[in-house]
């Protein structure tokens, strides 16, 4: 019987924090997470692009996890990434999840190696045999290479614990060509930032937002206006946010992010090698976008957030 799930709204991808010597924080981590719920997220990514999986040891995803877990404190869904060379490693990073009492997992395809398109199914087909937690499956291939195209998801209807399609190819259409294929039968997510808006207008029931570890509360209110047809205040707020969301899309979207993260006092900008702090004029950049939005920062409409943090 396939898991069920009610997994809507914004779901930020989280950061993990590091001390100096690049050592993991988990304090910090775990008041990073603690902030982002008070603050009225859905839900939670923990070990995902922005959560620097592909830097963290095994054992460092677990304490990961671990501390994640402590911090929601049931209040949202937990949901870790899971990046590993093989499905046999991924795999068994799903059953650590498990065990640990999360309440998923966000599979990306095998990386490196480039894989044909039934190699790429069999891998999401042999993690969902390993666990009965809810899959959701992550296509973004601008940065792992590998396109889960939505014929190749249409294969896995099959996988009980598939439940969820996030895509972050920033081509929307895949919403609609997936519906047309497969109905209802896969809970869809957005997860580039600046495609948000016209994501949710196609059907995505939740986001994945890079930003929103920065604006969570911007970022829920925005999902809430798109997903209540409120457009004309969606767009009012979409237009403000667009300069932020653009950074999700850049190859150093976690640089980015964490520095955005850092100016409004929310955690480190630090990131751990091979990741390495923004060039002096790239950090300019993002100053300025964020001096920009802080002064210019709107007035929210109500969709029943509490008051923030």
């Amino acid at each position: 019987m396939a898991p069920k799930i009610s997994w809507s709204g914004v779901f930020p991808a989280v950061t993990t924090q590091f001390k100096p010597d690049f050592s993991l924080d988990l304090p910090a981590t775990h008041a990073v997470i603690d902030n982002l719920v008070r603050d009225g997220v859905s839900g939670l990514i923990v070990c995902g692009t922005v959560g620097e999986n592909t830097s963290l040891s095994r054992k460092e995803k677990i304490a990961v996890m671990e501390t994640a877990k402590d911090a929601a404190k049931g209040r949202v869904p937990v949901i870790c990434g899971i990046a590993e060379f093989t499905t046999e490693h991924a795999s068994a990073v799903a059953r650590d999840a498990a065990r640990i009492g999360l309440d998923g997992v966000m599979v990306m395809p095998a990386l490196v190696y480039s894989s044909k398109p039934h190699e790429t199914a069999e891998h999401f087909r042999g993690v969902s045999k390993a666990t009965d937690l809810p899959v959701m499956v992550y296509n973004n291939p601008p940065i792992y290479k590998n396109d889960v195209t939505p014929a190749i998801l249409g294969s896995l209807a099959d996988c009980e614990t598939i439940v969820c399609f996030k895509d972050s190819s920033g081509d929307t259409r895949r919403f609609t060509d997936v519906k047309n294929m497969v109905g209802d039968r896969f809970v869809m997510f957005a997860g580039l930032d600046d495609v948000v808006v016209e994501s949710v207008m196609l059907g995505a029931a939740g986001w994945i937002s890079g930003m929103s570890n920065a604006f969570p509360q911007e970022g829920e209110t925005l999902f809430r206006l798109a997903k209540a047809g409120r457009y004309a205040e969606a767009i009012a707020l979409y237009d403000w946010f667009m300069p932020l969301l653009h950074l999700d899309a850049r190859p150093d979207l976690v640089q980015c992010i964490k520095l955005c993260e850092e100016i409004v006092g929310r955690g480190s900008a630090l990131t751990r090698p091979p990741r390495l702090a923004l060039l002096p004029h790239e950090r300019k950049e993002v100053e300025a976008i964020m001096e920009t939005a802080l002064a210019t920062r709107p007035s929210l409409p109500e969709v029943g957030l509490a008051k923030a943090a």
